[in-house]
Protein backbone atom coordinates (compact mmCIF):
# COMPACT_ATOMS: atom_id res chain seq x y z
CA UNK A 1 0.00 0.00 0.00
CA UNK A 2 1.22 3.21 -0.97
CA UNK A 3 2.50 5.49 1.68
CA UNK A 4 0.07 8.50 2.55
CA UNK A 5 0.48 11.78 3.84
CA UNK A 6 -2.13 13.44 5.90
CA UNK A 7 0.13 17.18 6.02
CA UNK A 8 -1.41 20.13 4.55
CA UNK A 9 0.86 21.07 1.73
CA UNK A 10 1.73 24.99 1.06
CA UNK A 11 0.11 25.76 -2.53
CA UNK A 12 0.01 29.17 -5.05
CA UNK A 13 -3.60 28.69 -5.30
CA UNK A 14 -5.61 27.98 -1.53
CA UNK A 15 -6.99 24.42 -1.83
CA UNK A 16 -11.18 24.78 -2.04
CA UNK A 17 -13.17 24.12 0.76
CA UNK A 18 -15.54 20.94 0.80
CA UNK A 19 -18.78 22.79 1.40
CA UNK A 20 -20.71 22.31 -1.82
CA UNK A 21 -24.98 22.62 -0.60
CA UNK A 22 -27.14 20.54 -2.71
CA UNK A 23 -30.81 20.58 -2.53
CA UNK A 24 -33.04 17.56 -1.00
CA UNK A 25 -35.59 15.96 -2.90
CA UNK A 26 -38.26 13.49 -1.93
CA UNK A 27 -37.86 9.81 -2.15
CA UNK A 28 -41.14 9.92 -4.85
CA UNK A 29 -39.65 12.38 -6.84
CA UNK A 30 -36.11 10.72 -7.35
CA UNK A 31 -37.74 7.15 -8.04
CA UNK A 32 -40.12 8.47 -10.44
CA UNK A 33 -37.35 10.46 -11.95
CA UNK A 34 -35.14 7.38 -12.64
CA UNK A 35 -37.58 5.21 -14.28
CA UNK A 36 -37.87 8.31 -16.90
CA UNK A 37 -34.11 8.59 -17.28
CA UNK A 38 -33.97 5.09 -18.70
CA UNK A 39 -37.40 5.12 -20.41
CA UNK A 40 -36.97 5.28 -24.05
CA UNK A 41 -40.44 6.80 -24.21
CA UNK A 42 -39.44 10.22 -23.57
CA UNK A 43 -37.73 10.22 -27.22
CA UNK A 44 -39.94 10.69 -30.81
CA UNK A 45 -39.28 7.19 -31.90
CA UNK A 46 -39.08 5.14 -28.40
CA UNK A 47 -35.77 4.17 -29.19
CA UNK A 48 -33.38 6.79 -27.14
CA UNK A 49 -33.35 7.33 -23.86
CA UNK A 50 -31.18 10.15 -21.14
CA UNK A 51 -29.81 7.27 -20.19
CA UNK A 52 -28.69 6.35 -23.73
CA UNK A 53 -25.54 9.00 -23.73
CA UNK A 54 -25.44 9.65 -19.88
CA UNK A 55 -24.59 5.65 -18.54
CA UNK A 56 -23.17 4.58 -15.98
CA UNK A 57 -20.88 2.01 -17.23
CA UNK A 58 -19.25 4.87 -19.27
CA UNK A 59 -18.98 7.69 -16.72
CA UNK A 60 -22.44 8.88 -16.66
CA UNK A 61 -21.38 9.81 -20.86
CA UNK A 62 -21.06 7.04 -23.23
CA UNK A 63 -17.45 6.26 -24.37
CA UNK A 64 -17.47 8.03 -27.10
CA UNK A 65 -15.79 11.50 -29.18
CA UNK A 66 -19.36 12.62 -30.61
CA UNK A 67 -22.38 10.22 -29.52
CA UNK A 68 -25.18 8.80 -31.84
CA UNK A 69 -28.76 9.68 -30.88
CA UNK A 70 -31.58 8.78 -32.61
CA UNK A 71 -30.61 6.33 -35.86
CA UNK A 72 -28.31 4.40 -33.68
CA UNK A 73 -27.92 1.05 -31.95
CA UNK A 74 -26.15 -0.45 -29.24
CA UNK A 75 -24.34 1.40 -26.59
CA UNK A 76 -21.07 3.14 -26.13
CA UNK A 77 -18.19 2.53 -27.84
CA UNK A 78 -20.40 -0.60 -29.47
CA UNK A 79 -23.12 1.76 -30.58
CA UNK A 80 -23.45 1.93 -34.72
CA UNK A 81 -25.73 3.01 -37.03
CA UNK A 82 -29.39 1.60 -37.96
CA UNK A 83 -29.04 0.96 -41.22
CA UNK A 84 -33.13 1.31 -41.55
CA UNK A 85 -33.59 4.44 -39.84
CA UNK A 86 -30.05 5.82 -40.01
CA UNK A 87 -29.15 9.39 -38.38
CA UNK A 88 -28.22 12.11 -40.57
CA UNK A 89 -25.17 13.06 -38.53
CA UNK A 90 -23.72 12.55 -35.17
CA UNK A 91 -24.19 14.64 -32.10
CA UNK A 92 -21.61 17.45 -32.67
CA UNK A 93 -20.34 17.77 -28.91
CA UNK A 94 -19.07 15.42 -26.96
CA UNK A 95 -21.53 14.12 -24.30
CA UNK A 96 -20.66 15.68 -20.92
CA UNK A 97 -20.66 13.81 -17.41
CA UNK A 98 -23.28 14.06 -15.09
CA UNK A 99 -21.76 14.08 -11.43
CA UNK A 100 -22.69 16.83 -8.77
CA UNK A 101 -24.85 18.18 -11.21
CA UNK A 102 -27.67 18.94 -8.02
CA UNK A 103 -25.21 21.20 -6.44
CA UNK A 104 -26.15 24.73 -6.33
CA UNK A 105 -23.20 26.01 -7.87
CA UNK A 106 -23.43 24.71 -11.23
CA UNK A 107 -25.89 27.39 -12.82
CA UNK A 108 -24.77 27.28 -16.41
CA UNK A 109 -25.11 23.91 -18.91
CA UNK A 110 -23.90 22.67 -22.05
CA UNK A 111 -20.22 23.65 -23.23
CA UNK A 112 -21.35 26.64 -24.32
CA UNK A 113 -23.69 27.58 -21.53
CA UNK A 114 -26.91 28.22 -23.35
CA UNK A 115 -28.74 27.43 -20.46
CA UNK A 116 -27.91 28.81 -17.19
CA UNK A 117 -29.74 30.07 -14.27
CA UNK A 118 -30.44 34.27 -13.69
CA UNK A 119 -32.24 35.60 -11.14
CA UNK A 120 -33.64 38.94 -12.75
CA UNK A 121 -35.84 36.67 -15.06
CA UNK A 122 -39.14 35.62 -13.97
CA UNK A 123 -38.40 32.21 -14.81
CA UNK A 124 -34.52 32.75 -13.01
CA UNK A 125 -33.59 31.33 -16.16
CA UNK A 126 -31.77 32.20 -19.44
CA UNK A 127 -32.28 30.08 -22.64
CA UNK A 128 -32.23 30.34 -26.73
CA UNK A 129 -35.91 29.11 -26.33
CA UNK A 130 -37.16 32.31 -25.07
CA UNK A 131 -39.47 32.87 -22.02
CA UNK A 132 -42.10 31.36 -23.00
CA UNK A 133 -40.37 27.74 -22.67
CA UNK A 134 -38.88 28.63 -19.32
CA UNK A 135 -42.38 28.10 -16.97
CA UNK A 136 -42.42 25.29 -14.36
CA UNK A 137 -38.72 24.19 -14.43
CA UNK A 138 -37.25 24.01 -10.50
CA UNK A 139 -34.06 24.59 -11.44
CA UNK A 140 -31.37 24.89 -14.76
CA UNK A 141 -30.72 21.34 -14.12
CA UNK A 142 -34.33 20.56 -14.83
CA UNK A 143 -34.78 22.90 -17.87
CA UNK A 144 -31.83 21.31 -19.91
CA UNK A 145 -33.76 18.20 -19.78
CA UNK A 146 -35.78 20.71 -22.21
CA UNK A 147 -32.96 20.67 -24.80
CA UNK A 148 -32.45 16.84 -25.57
CA UNK A 149 -36.49 15.75 -26.54
CA UNK A 150 -36.20 18.57 -29.19
CA UNK A 151 -32.82 17.81 -30.92
CA UNK A 152 -33.30 15.96 -34.19
CA UNK A 153 -29.74 14.17 -33.44
CA UNK A 154 -30.18 13.69 -30.11
CA UNK A 155 -34.09 12.13 -29.30
CA UNK A 156 -36.56 13.48 -31.44
CA UNK A 157 -35.81 11.88 -34.71
CA UNK A 158 -36.54 13.73 -37.80
CA UNK A 159 -38.24 15.45 -40.30
CA UNK A 160 -41.56 13.47 -40.06
CA UNK A 161 -40.57 10.45 -39.21
CA UNK A 162 -42.34 10.28 -36.07
CA UNK A 163 -45.13 12.58 -34.44
CA UNK A 164 -42.69 14.78 -31.60
CA UNK A 165 -40.47 15.15 -35.03
CA UNK A 166 -43.12 16.39 -37.24
CA UNK A 167 -43.81 18.47 -34.46
CA UNK A 168 -40.35 20.09 -33.79
CA UNK A 169 -40.15 20.53 -37.89
CA UNK A 170 -43.22 22.50 -37.97
CA UNK A 171 -42.21 24.54 -34.85
CA UNK A 172 -44.60 23.62 -32.27
CA UNK A 173 -42.93 23.00 -29.27
CA UNK A 174 -45.34 23.94 -26.42
CA UNK A 175 -49.44 24.22 -26.39
CA UNK A 176 -51.86 21.68 -27.74
CA UNK A 177 -50.31 19.07 -30.18
CA UNK A 178 -46.48 20.54 -29.24
CA UNK A 179 -43.60 18.08 -29.15
CA UNK A 180 -43.48 18.55 -25.21
CA UNK A 181 -47.21 17.93 -24.94
CA UNK A 182 -47.39 14.95 -27.11
CA UNK A 183 -44.33 13.01 -25.05
CA UNK A 184 -46.29 14.31 -21.70
CA UNK A 185 -49.37 12.96 -23.25
CA UNK A 186 -47.15 9.32 -23.82
CA UNK A 187 -45.87 9.47 -19.89
CA UNK A 188 -49.73 10.62 -18.62
CA UNK A 189 -51.22 7.80 -20.52
CA UNK A 190 -48.92 4.84 -18.98
CA UNK A 191 -51.06 4.25 -15.43
CA UNK A 192 -47.82 3.65 -13.17
CA UNK A 193 -46.77 7.16 -14.41
CA UNK A 194 -49.53 8.79 -13.53
CA UNK A 195 -50.26 7.26 -9.90
CA UNK A 196 -46.48 8.22 -9.35
CA UNK A 197 -46.96 11.81 -10.60
CA UNK A 198 -49.63 11.73 -8.85
CA UNK A 199 -47.77 11.31 -5.19
CA UNK A 200 -45.20 13.83 -6.13
CA UNK A 201 -47.74 16.27 -7.66
CA UNK A 202 -51.43 15.87 -6.63
CA UNK A 203 -54.20 15.31 -9.53
CA UNK A 204 -53.96 17.80 -11.65
CA UNK A 205 -52.78 17.64 -15.55
CA UNK A 206 -48.74 16.07 -15.72
CA UNK A 207 -46.51 18.72 -17.53
CA UNK A 208 -43.52 18.59 -19.37
CA UNK A 209 -41.65 20.59 -16.43
CA UNK A 210 -42.96 18.32 -13.68
CA UNK A 211 -41.13 15.21 -16.08
CA UNK A 212 -38.09 17.63 -16.44
CA UNK A 213 -38.20 18.33 -12.81
CA UNK A 214 -38.07 14.50 -11.20
CA UNK A 215 -35.70 13.68 -13.92
CA UNK A 216 -32.93 16.47 -12.55
CA UNK A 217 -34.18 15.30 -9.13
CA UNK A 218 -32.78 11.78 -9.61
CA UNK A 219 -29.84 13.19 -11.33
CA UNK A 220 -28.69 15.49 -8.10
CA UNK A 221 -29.38 11.88 -6.41
CA UNK A 222 -28.07 9.88 -8.23
CA UNK A 223 -24.63 11.05 -9.21
CA UNK A 224 -23.59 13.01 -6.48
CA UNK A 225 -20.01 12.82 -6.04
CA UNK A 226 -18.53 14.46 -2.90
CA UNK A 227 -17.20 11.50 -1.27
CA UNK A 228 -13.67 10.98 -3.32
CA UNK A 229 -10.12 10.92 -1.40
CA UNK A 230 -9.46 14.31 -1.84
CA UNK A 231 -12.88 15.13 -0.29
CA UNK A 232 -11.77 13.29 2.52
CA UNK A 233 -8.37 15.24 2.66
CA UNK A 234 -10.17 18.31 2.33
CA UNK A 235 -12.29 17.39 5.76
CA UNK A 236 -9.04 16.27 7.36
CA UNK A 237 -10.22 12.53 7.71
CA UNK A 238 -7.68 11.14 5.78
CA UNK A 239 -4.40 11.40 3.91
CA UNK A 240 -3.46 10.99 0.23
CA UNK A 241 -1.01 8.62 -1.18
CA UNK A 242 2.07 10.48 -1.45
CA UNK A 243 2.07 10.19 -5.69
CA UNK A 244 -1.21 11.96 -5.32
CA UNK A 245 -0.07 14.53 -2.99
CA UNK A 246 2.79 15.51 -5.40
CA UNK A 247 0.50 15.68 -7.99
CA UNK A 248 -1.97 18.26 -5.97
CA UNK A 249 0.73 20.34 -5.26
CA UNK A 250 1.51 21.14 -9.17
CA UNK A 251 -1.97 21.00 -10.05
CA UNK A 252 -2.51 23.91 -6.85
CA UNK A 253 0.99 25.32 -7.56
CA UNK A 254 3.44 25.47 -10.77
CA UNK A 255 1.01 23.47 -13.47
CA UNK A 256 -1.05 26.46 -13.12
CA UNK A 257 -4.63 23.60 -12.98
CA UNK A 258 -6.15 25.79 -10.49
CA UNK A 259 -6.69 28.81 -12.15
CA UNK A 260 -9.76 27.71 -14.09
CA UNK A 261 -10.07 24.31 -12.21
CA UNK A 262 -10.97 25.96 -8.90
CA UNK A 263 -13.85 25.00 -5.72
CA UNK A 264 -14.19 21.74 -4.67
CA UNK A 265 -15.60 20.57 -7.94
CA UNK A 266 -12.46 21.56 -10.18
CA UNK A 267 -14.26 24.47 -12.07
CA UNK A 268 -15.05 28.14 -12.06
CA UNK A 269 -18.09 27.73 -14.20
CA UNK A 270 -16.25 29.87 -16.89
CA UNK A 271 -15.30 29.88 -20.36
CA UNK A 272 -11.57 29.26 -21.62
CA UNK A 273 -10.23 29.07 -25.46
CA UNK A 274 -7.46 26.47 -24.77
CA UNK A 275 -7.51 25.27 -28.78
CA UNK A 276 -9.25 22.37 -28.54
CA UNK A 277 -9.04 20.97 -32.11
CA UNK A 278 -12.65 20.39 -33.62
CA UNK A 279 -14.18 16.97 -34.61
CA UNK A 280 -17.06 16.28 -36.65
CA UNK A 281 -20.25 18.95 -37.79
CA UNK A 282 -19.22 21.16 -34.74
CA UNK A 283 -22.06 23.33 -33.24
CA UNK A 284 -22.91 25.40 -36.57
CA UNK A 285 -26.14 26.28 -38.76
CA UNK A 286 -26.26 23.07 -41.03
CA UNK A 287 -26.20 25.66 -43.96
CA UNK A 288 -22.71 26.08 -43.20
CA UNK A 289 -20.12 24.30 -46.15
CA UNK A 290 -17.35 22.74 -42.95
CA UNK A 291 -17.66 21.23 -39.65
CA UNK A 292 -17.06 24.94 -37.24
CA UNK A 293 -17.97 25.43 -32.94
CA UNK A 294 -17.08 28.95 -32.08
CA UNK A 295 -18.14 27.69 -28.48
CA UNK A 296 -19.27 30.87 -26.35
CA UNK A 297 -19.52 33.16 -29.33
CA UNK A 298 -22.41 31.35 -30.52
CA UNK A 299 -24.48 32.34 -27.50
CA UNK A 300 -23.17 35.56 -26.81
CA UNK A 301 -22.16 37.03 -30.17
CA UNK A 302 -19.25 38.71 -28.70
CA UNK A 303 -15.92 38.10 -31.29
CA UNK A 304 -13.78 37.20 -27.83
CA UNK A 305 -15.47 34.37 -26.80
CA UNK A 306 -14.75 32.70 -29.66
CA UNK A 307 -13.52 29.11 -29.11
CA UNK A 308 -14.69 29.20 -25.55
CA UNK A 309 -15.93 26.65 -24.15
CA UNK A 310 -16.95 25.82 -20.59
CA UNK A 311 -14.42 24.39 -17.92
CA UNK A 312 -15.93 21.20 -16.99
CA UNK A 313 -15.71 19.63 -13.58
CA UNK A 314 -12.93 17.37 -13.04
CA UNK A 315 -14.94 14.64 -10.68
CA UNK A 316 -14.49 11.20 -11.51
CA UNK A 317 -12.26 12.47 -14.24
CA UNK A 318 -10.50 9.11 -14.98
CA UNK A 319 -13.44 7.68 -15.63
CA UNK A 320 -14.74 9.85 -18.88
CA UNK A 321 -13.03 9.87 -21.55
CA UNK A 322 -13.22 11.32 -24.00
CA UNK A 323 -12.15 14.73 -23.34
CA UNK A 324 -12.76 17.73 -24.40
CA UNK A 325 -16.15 19.73 -26.29
CA UNK A 326 -15.52 17.34 -29.50
CA UNK A 327 -14.26 14.35 -27.63
CA UNK A 328 -10.88 15.18 -29.59
CA UNK A 329 -8.64 13.18 -27.04
CA UNK A 330 -8.85 9.70 -26.40
CA UNK A 331 -7.12 9.32 -23.19
CA UNK A 332 -6.46 11.67 -19.78
CA UNK A 333 -2.88 11.82 -20.57
CA UNK A 334 -3.66 13.17 -24.20
CA UNK A 335 -5.27 16.14 -23.04
CA UNK A 336 -3.11 16.58 -20.19
CA UNK A 337 -0.44 17.08 -22.59
CA UNK A 338 -2.58 19.31 -24.87
CA UNK A 339 -2.71 21.59 -22.14
CA UNK A 340 0.89 21.59 -21.83
CA UNK A 341 1.52 23.14 -25.14
CA UNK A 342 -1.85 23.47 -26.77
CA UNK A 343 -1.38 25.65 -29.77
CA UNK A 344 1.58 22.67 -30.64
CA UNK A 345 -1.20 19.83 -30.04
CA UNK A 346 -3.73 21.70 -32.07
CA UNK A 347 -1.81 21.75 -35.32
CA UNK A 348 0.06 18.15 -34.57
CA UNK A 349 -3.35 16.54 -33.71
CA UNK A 350 -3.82 13.07 -34.85
CA UNK A 351 -7.95 12.70 -35.65
CA UNK A 352 -7.16 8.47 -35.43
CA UNK A 353 -7.06 8.66 -31.98
CA UNK A 354 -10.95 9.63 -31.68
CA UNK A 355 -13.78 7.41 -30.82
CA UNK A 356 -16.19 6.99 -33.27
CA UNK A 357 -18.40 4.08 -33.95
CA UNK A 358 -18.56 3.06 -38.11
CA UNK A 359 -20.39 4.81 -40.52
CA UNK A 360 -20.61 7.43 -43.23
CA UNK A 361 -22.32 10.50 -41.64
CA UNK A 362 -22.09 14.20 -43.00
CA UNK A 363 -19.54 15.88 -41.01
CA UNK A 364 -17.05 12.67 -40.54
CA UNK A 365 -14.11 13.96 -42.07
CA UNK A 366 -11.74 12.81 -39.52
CA UNK A 367 -8.96 15.91 -40.31
CA UNK A 368 -7.65 18.90 -38.78
CA UNK A 369 -10.33 21.45 -38.83
CA UNK A 370 -10.29 23.90 -41.55
CA UNK A 371 -10.31 26.71 -38.84
CA UNK A 372 -7.58 25.58 -37.16
CA UNK A 373 -5.77 28.57 -37.36
CA UNK A 374 -8.71 30.93 -35.61
CA UNK A 375 -8.62 28.48 -33.09
CA UNK A 376 -5.10 28.76 -32.26
CA UNK A 377 -5.08 32.59 -32.56
CA UNK A 378 -8.21 32.32 -29.70
CA UNK A 379 -5.62 29.96 -27.43
CA UNK A 380 -5.57 31.80 -24.07
CA UNK A 381 -3.43 29.47 -22.24
CA UNK A 382 0.35 29.74 -22.10
CA UNK A 383 2.63 26.31 -22.68
CA UNK A 384 4.01 24.82 -19.60
CA UNK A 385 7.02 22.45 -18.99
CA UNK A 386 6.35 19.22 -16.78
CA UNK A 387 8.62 16.27 -16.57
CA UNK A 388 7.21 12.52 -17.21
CA UNK A 389 6.97 11.85 -13.39
CA UNK A 390 5.04 14.49 -12.67
CA UNK A 391 2.86 13.96 -15.76
CA UNK A 392 1.88 11.29 -13.88
CA UNK A 393 1.65 12.89 -10.19
CA UNK A 394 -1.35 14.83 -11.91
CA UNK A 395 -2.87 11.86 -13.03
CA UNK A 396 -2.36 10.39 -9.47
CA UNK A 397 -4.06 12.99 -8.24
CA UNK A 398 -7.12 13.67 -11.28
CA UNK A 399 -7.58 9.72 -9.51
CA UNK A 400 -7.77 10.65 -6.38
CA UNK A 401 -10.85 12.61 -7.20
CA UNK A 402 -13.02 9.66 -7.80
CA UNK A 403 -16.02 9.08 -6.00
CA UNK A 404 -16.71 4.80 -6.24
CA UNK A 405 -20.15 4.90 -4.83
CA UNK A 406 -21.04 7.44 -7.56
CA UNK A 407 -19.54 5.84 -10.39
CA UNK A 408 -22.46 3.04 -10.31
CA UNK A 409 -25.12 5.37 -9.15
CA UNK A 410 -26.83 4.82 -6.07
CA UNK A 411 -30.01 3.21 -7.25
CA UNK A 412 -28.57 1.61 -10.39
CA UNK A 413 -30.04 0.96 -13.36
CA UNK A 414 -34.04 -0.43 -13.40
CA UNK A 415 -34.77 -3.65 -14.68
CA UNK A 416 -37.38 -2.69 -16.11
CA UNK A 417 -39.83 0.81 -16.68
CA UNK A 418 -43.44 1.44 -17.03
CA UNK A 419 -43.65 1.59 -20.87
CA UNK A 420 -42.34 -1.73 -21.10
CA UNK A 421 -39.43 -0.82 -23.74
CA UNK A 422 -35.91 -2.11 -23.71
CA UNK A 423 -33.58 -0.46 -20.74
CA UNK A 424 -30.41 -0.05 -21.71
CA UNK A 425 -28.09 -2.18 -19.13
Amino acid sequence: MAACAFTVPATAEPLPVADAVFADHSREEITLGRLLYYDPILSGNRTVSCATCHHPRFGTSDGLSLGLGDGGTGLGPGRRIDPENPPEQRIPRNSPAMFNLGAEEFIRFFHDGRLESDPSRASGLRTPLGADMEQGFASALAAQAMFPVLSPDEMAGHYSENDVAQAVRQGRLTGPGGAWSILTDRVAAIPEYRARFTDVIGSRPIAFADIANVIAAFVAFEWRADDSPFDAFLRGEAGLPVPAMRGLRLFYGAAGCATCHSGQFQTDHDFHAIAMPQLGPGKAARFESHARDVGRMRVTGDPTDAYRFRTPSLRNVVHTAPYGHSGAFATLEAVLRHHFDPVASLMGFDPAQAVLPVGDLAGDAAQPTPDRAEIAAANTLAPSRLTEAELADLIAFLDALTDPRSLAGRLGIPATVPSGLPVDQ
